[in-house]
């Protein structure tokens, strides 16, 4: 089973406590790792690789955005991968980091209706398979990523958050 050495910063005072998203992290990202690695037979460096992930707030990510994306506003959750990697590649011993805004998950979570945690569940596998290179720019890569996304929610319990929507491009 991959190994992960998991980072988190907690930058906005709003989110759960520490502890509780560190098991979070931990459980989540372990199945998503088990799910690439079983299911998809995406290989894992011996060693075990890092991510970090970035509890923040709207108005960090939304500079975040503005400057590596050109975007000047805020969003749900950026990735940044460590190295180039393609789905199925083997990546280096770091991943990369995910970087979360919590105003932005709280409304999507309402309009939504659905439970904060399960939508920050989704948001954390969906930027960890950005972090192995899948996307979703084209139609057939949103296909495939919110297949994979779908199948690693439904591991963690969650319901399909794609149901009765065409793919995000």
């Amino acid at each position: 089973m991959p190994q992960l050495d998991i980072q988190i910063s907690v930058e906005d005072e709003g989110w759960p406590a520490e502890e509780r998203l560190d098991e979070l992290c931990a459980h989540v990202l372990g199945v998503a790792a088990a799910y690439l690695s079983e299911e998809e037979k995406q290989p894992f460096p011996p060693q075990p690789c890092e991510v970090s992930l970035v509890f923040t707030a709207d108005a960090a990510i939304r500079e975040i955005n503005a400057e590596w994306r050109d975007q000047d506003k805020p969003t749900n959750v950026l990735s940044f991968p460590a190295f180039p990697v393609t789905p199925g590649g083997m990546p280096g011993p770091m991943l990369g980091d995910i970087v979360i805004a919590r105003e932005t998950l709280e409304r999507e979570s309402q309009d939504l209706d659905k439970p904060f945690d399960h939508h920050l569940t989704h948001l954390m596998v969906h930027g960890f398979l950005h972090l192995f290179g899948y996307d979703h720019m084209e139609s057939d890569e949103a296909e495939k990523m919110e297949a994979l996304e779908t199948r690693i929610l439904a591991r963690l319990g969650l319901s399909d958050p794609y149901a009765g929507q065409d793919p995000i491009v």
